[in-house]
C-alpha cells in the first residue's frame, strides 16, 4: 500500500491539521503532492464547518522544497510543459494565501526553497529555535519565482535582494525578525502547546469576521488612503455590523455573554 503524501484529519472543533507526510525525504515535494495539497485545500475552504487550518509536517524538518526527482525530470520537458508545471505551484501558494480560514504553519527543521513560499502564505508562523530557512533555488540556476509575491510580502523587498541572491540561510530568530515567523518556541515539544493557545484565541472570535477581518487585510495593504479607501472600509464595517453574526457579537457583548461561536 502506497503511503498517503498529503494527511487530513479534521478535529470535532473544527480544526483542519493537513500535514505532510514523506518524512524519509525530508518533506520534499513533486507535483503529484502539490495537486492533492491543493485540492485538500479547496475542500476545507469549501467546508463551513472548518474553523482553522494547520499545516505541519511529519519527520525531523518541515519541508526541503522541491524533490529532486521532479526537477530532474521538469528540466528535460519542454518550456510549455515547464509552464504548466509551474503555474500548479503558483495555484498552490495563491489558494493557501487566500484561504478563508485562519491558517497556522507549524514549522520544525529545515524549511528551503518552496516551504518559504507555504509559511509566507500562512497567517500566523510558530518555528522552532532550531528551525533554518533558506531560499535556496540560485544555487542550482533557478529562482524562487512563484513563491515570491508572498515571501516578498512576508520579509521585505531589502531582504528579500538579499536573500533571493545569496541563498543564505537563516534562523528562526532572524526570520522573527524578518517578519516571516511570528512565534519561536524551543523546541519541537513547544509547538504543540504555542498552537493551542494560538487556537483557543481564534475560538473565541467569529468565524465570518475573521475571514472578513482577513479579507480586509488584502483589500488596504499598499493601498493609497483616498475617498474610495475610505468608503470601502465605511462599507465593510457597514456590512458585518448587520450581518447574522455581527448583530449576535454585539448583542453577547451588551448582555454580557457568550457569543453562540463559543462552546461552554
Amino acid at each position: 500500500m502506497s503511503q498517503e503524501t498529503v494527511l487530513l484529519e479534521i478535529d470535532p472543533q473544527g480544526i483542519a491539521r493537513v500535514t505532510l507526510n514523506r518524512p524519509e525525504i525530508h518533506n520534499a515535494f513533486d507535483d503529484a503532492i502539490i495537486a492533492r495539497l491543493t485540492e485538500v485545500l479547496r475542500e476545507i475552504d469549501g467546508n463551513a464547518d472548518v474553523r482553522a487550518l494547520v499545516l505541519a509536517s511529519n519527520g525531523k524538518n518541515f519541508s526541503a522544497g522541491a524533490d529532486f526527482n521532479w526537477m530532474k525530470r521538469m528540466a528535460a520537458n519542454s518550456h510549455q510543459e515547464n509552464l504548466e508545471d509551474a503555474a500548479g505551484l503558483a495555484r498552490l501558494m495563491s489558494t493557501l494565501n487566500g484561504l478563508s480560514k485562519p491558517t497556522i504553519a507549524l514549522v520544525q527543521g529545515a524549511a528551503f526553497g518552496g516551504a518559504v513560499g507555504l509559511a509566507a502564505c500562512c497567517d500566523i508562523v510558530v518555528a522552532t529555535q532550531a528551525s533554518r530557512f533558506c531560499l535556496s533555488e540560485v544555487r542550482i540556476g533557478l529562482t524562487p519565482a512563484t513563491i515570491s509575491p508572498y515571501v516578498v510580502r512576508a520579509i521585505g523587498e531589502r531582504r528579500a535582494r538579499r536573500y533571493f541572491q545569496t541563498a543564505e540561510p537563516f534562523s528562526a530568530e532572524q526570520a522573527r525578525e524578518f517578519g516571516l515567523v511570528h512565534e519561536v518556541v524551543a523546541d519541537n515539544d513547544g509547538l504543540e502547546p504555542k498552537l493551542e493557545e494560538l487556537l483557543q484565541a481564534l475560538r473565541r472570535n467569529g468565524p465570518r469576521a475573521m475571514q472578513a477581518a482577513k479579507d480586509l487585510v488584502f483589500a488596504v495593504s499598499g493601498k493609497a488612503i483616498d475617498p474610495a479607501l475610505i468608503d470601502d472600509t465605511a462599507r465593510r464595517i457597514a456590512d458585518i455590523r448587520v450581518s447574522e453574526e455581527g448583530q449576535e457579537g454585539l448583542s453577547a457583548f451588551l448582555q454580557k455573554r457568550a457569543p453562540n461561536w463559543i462552546e461552554e
